[in-house]
């Protein structure tokens, strides 16, 4: 796959679809322009009209637009089924052709969602003209008086383009059927020739390895004829070319390595330290990883269209050089991802627990498996671009394949494992067994697909374990790496969390969220970049996988929903850039009109409030709207709801809205304490259906979100968790009332807990019958520890009075015997006294 034939792949048929697209966009709007012309007529009656048009001497116009649309359609259908047909000659021409086929089955994909769109809009104006129709009402039968010429006419324009619009219609369908059908078989096409090429029985004869050595001396005596030639070709009339392409090439070099170091560069080198944190040799691994690799592939991409573009390579030679870039990235991947895991020269930067022997000995081993796998591609494609017979081919895979078994059977035989508190200069363990009978059957299975005579499968085996085997561990380093960040207070100790408290002023909640965000953001690098290379080394091509990421993004059905995440993301930011602006006027209009005019407070409070809810519900249409959501569907679940609440679901739905109200306005969360009614206790749960209050006495009561709307709630935590406390003290009437505040002030002032602004005051309430009677009040900054600091203030008043003389009353009663008659007992009278 050159780099040419990617971005040709890439771009060119994005820019394809889209140009395809325009005629059916511009159908699309002269539709609805022709309808909106046709409404605007319709609001007179065409009597009127034509009675108007005769007198000022007009002929009534004839709507040319709607013909237009038509022959505008008939001959796009016309296009597209040349080129299906086109399409269907090239698969019958070249059916062996993967990436052809995979292109022409974008294609003609593109060409049934073009017939889909065309034909739903075909089908509304159907639906339009139907209307119109209907509202004409049926023509005069005979006998009745004769309707008006302008009625007759419109009426014998509408339905003669009705019926021509139903003929588009069919064809549109029978052209979207023949775009499947082709689709389908080029589908099934592909599956054959990749079943073909993986199970394809090869006779191993000493005849076949006795025509692979003379062609391979053949392809070595050509391939130096090809390069010399070019190379002469080259020197002698591409000489500032190829000087100008080297020198851009190393330019890009320079560009891309120096931005990434600047970028990246804590990320691409190792430091000082002898033993590292984990999670730092994670990011290092596989960021170091990603932007070599990233680095490197963009700086050989450009070189080769820098040759390309100054007509350096000849079309024999380009294939070789892109194959050639190919290789060295494949290497040069596999290189520094073994390196920065294994780190078999620096014990404190390794990932794995082996030892340093073991380290060297399997980096080899996985390198010398990459080489080998990429010389099987290069040779291969030098064998393709200069003809040589298949039967070369078929022995340098052999033996490409052989060498990876071998090497995986001898990597089973290496003693790396290193046990706890062993040395890494040690001789180590062996594997576990679950893993050294791994390596032998995956080596074992390679040689006898070999010695079956399947070739092809033994080659398409061993690419998988070396370059998805590359991927997949790449790709586990860095869910490892955004799942270490992700815990929690792990990206306080990064370099970028540092450097976010330094500049920013990060609190450990916005650390930990962005830490969160970065764990998710490093997911994501780690699939977007990896799956795509491992679903191409498994037979897909580039137009493939373009093809499920633009219908990703743009739109994909489950079932009859379709969705958009492109339209989603725009719907969103359309809503949020609608309450900004609804945000924007109401402060300019509270501000700057209704200020500068005196408006009463509530009035102003009035517009201010409505003009909220106007500019969000405006900006939830436009943002639904945008995201794709048809809005007659929401009138048909509204319609739907409104039969059920009729039918007695009134209070679950006053519920439910009283709970999206309290979820949205928020007059009390989760965790404050609020009175309502005779329930007083702690929010522990709000659901759309009710609220779940716990007492003191830890007793769980629900009560339904209605109640809690239409009754008075007291919230103590609304705005912050102050509380005013109150402790009553009484003393005797010879206490000095001075000395009982300052005590009392005195006690409290050495209570850190209690707030000093708003400050302690003591407040002498009254004359008692038997007493003084004082109340300190104070105010404590959770209201939370109020019962504990009162108890340990009112025991450290006592102990105070009790130091200080200070006599704390009790009132007295005076018992009075009266003497009444005798035969009865005396009764008592009680009198309250001093």
């Amino acid at each position: 796959m050159t780099p040419s034939f990617f971005l040709r792949r890439l771009f060119g048929a994005a820019f394809d679809r889209r140009h395809g697209r325009l005629p059916i966009a511009l159908i699309l709007f002269l539709a609805v322009s022709s309808t909106f012309v046709l409404d605007a007529a319709a609001q007179s009656s065409p009597e009127a009209r034509s009675s108007e048009q005769v007198q000022a001497g007009q002929s009534v116009p004839t709507d040319v637009t709607s013909d237009s649309i038509n022959i505008e359609m008939k001959d796009k259908l016309d296009g597209l089924r040349q080129q299906l047909n086109a399409f269907r000659e090239s698969v019958q021409s070249t059916p062996d052709d993967d990436a052809k086929l995979a292109d022409i089955r974008v294609k003609a994909e593109a060409i049934v969602e073009e017939m889909r769109v065309a034909s739903d809009a075909m089908k509304v104006r159907v639906e339009q003209i139907q209307g119109r129709l209907t509202s004409l009402g049926e023509p005069p039968a005979a006998g009745q008086p004769a309707e008006a010429p302008a009625v007759a006419e419109e009426r014998s324009k509408l339905e003669n383009e009705r019926s021509q619009l139903n003929l588009i219609v069919d064809d549109a369908g029978s052209l979207s059927n023949s775009a499947t059908q082709l689709a389908n078989m080029i589908t099934n096409l592909r599956r054959t020739l990749f079943a073909q090429t993986l199970f394809r029985h090869t006779e191993l004869t000493p005849d076949a390895f006795v025509d692979a050595g003379n062609a391979f001396v053949t392809e070595m005596r050509d391939f130096y004829s090809t390069i010399g030639s070019w190379g002469s070709f080259v020197i002698r009339f591409k000489a500032f070319s190829l000087l100008g392409a080297i020198a851009l090439s190393v330019g890009a070099a320079f560009l891309f390595l120096a931005g990434g170091y600047r970028l990246f560069g804590r990320f691409l080198q190792r430091s000082n330290s002898d033993n590292p944190a984990y999670i730092k040799r994670l990011s290092y691994t596989f960021w170091s990883t990603v932007m070599h690799s990233i680095t490197f592939a963009a700086f050989l991409v450009t070189s080769y269209l820098f040759l390309e573009g100054f007509n350096v390579l000849r079309p024999d030679v380009a294939p070789m050089i892109a194959t050639f870039f190919g290789f060295i990235w494949f290497v040069h991947f596999v290189w520094k991802l073994t390196y920065a895991a294994l780190a078999p020269h620096e014990t404190g930067w390794r990932l794995v627990r082996i030892t340093d022997r073991g380290a060297r000995l399997l980096s080899l081993a996985i390198i010398a498996m990459a080489v080998t796998n990429g010389l099987d591609y290069l040779l291969g494609a030098v064998s393709v671009a200069l003809g040589s017979p298949l039967v070369l081919t078929i022995a340098k895979s052999l033996i490409a394949s052989v060498v990876i078994g071998f090497i995986l059977i001898a990597i089973s035989f290496i003693r790396p494992v290193m046990a706890e508190g062993e040395d890494a200069t040690g001789q180590g363990r062996p594997w576990p067994r679950y893993f050294t009978v791994t390596l032998r059957v995956m080596g074992g299975l390679l040689l006898l697909c070999v010695i079956a005579g399947y070739v092809g499968l033994a080659r398409f085996a061993s690419t998988q374990i070396v370059l998805t085997g590359a991927v997949l561990a790449l790709i586990y380093i860095g869910l490892l790496s955004g799942k270490a960040i992700s815990k929690r207070g792990a990206f306080n100790d990064t370099a970028l969390g540092r450097r976010l408290v330094e500049r920013y002023r990060f609190g450990d909640v916005g650390l930990d969220q962005a830490g969160l965000l970065v764990g998710l953001g490093i997911y994501a690098v780690a699939l977007a970049l990896g799956i795509p290379l491992i679903l191409i080394t498994w037979g897909f091509q580039i137009t493939d996988i373009e093809s499920w990421v633009v219908s990703f993004f743009t739109e994909f059905r489950i079932g009859s929903i379709s969705i958009s995440i492109v339209g989603i993301f725009g719907g969103l930011l359309l809503f949020a850039l609608g309450y900004i602006l609804t945000r924007w006027a109401q402060k300019w209009i509270d501000g700057n009109v209704l200020a500068r005019s005196h408006v009463d407070i509530g009035v102003r409070n009035s517009v201010k409030t409505g003009i909220g809810y106007l500019g969000v519900g405006l900006a939830v249409i436009v943002g639904v709207s945008a995201a794709g959501i048809n809005l007659s569907n929401l009138a048909l679940v509204a319609s739907a709801l409104s039969v059920g609440i009729g039918f007695g679901l009134q209070n679950i739905v006053s519920n439910f809205v009283s709970g999206l109200i309290l979820l949205v306005e928020r007059p009390f969360k989760v965790g404050d304490h609020v009175v309502t009614g005779a329930t007083e206790g702690i929010v522990k749960r709000i659901s759309v259906r009710a609220t779940e209050i716990e007492t003191f006495r830890q007793q769980a009561i629900i009560v339904p979100n209605s109640d809690l709307i239409n009754a008075a709630v007291g919230n103590w935590t609304l705005k912050n968790r102050i509380q005013r406390s109150e402790i009553k003290v009484s003393t005797s009437y010879e206490s000095d009332p001075e000395k009982v505040i300052a005590i009392l002030l005195d006690i409290v002032s050495e209570v850190p807990e209690i707030l000093r602004n708003p400050g302690p005051h003591v407040e002498f309430l009254a004359f008692g019958g038997s007493s003084l009677d004082f109340e300190l009040r104070f105010h404590l900054a959770d209201m939370s520890e109020g019962l504990r600091i009162r108890n340990a203030i009112r025991i450290e008043i006592l102990k105070r009075f009790r130091e200080q003389g200070v006599e704390i009353p009790f009132p007295r009663s005076e018992v009075v015997y009266h003497r009444g008659l005798p035969i009865f007992p005396e009764e008592p009278d009680v009198r309250g006294g001093a």
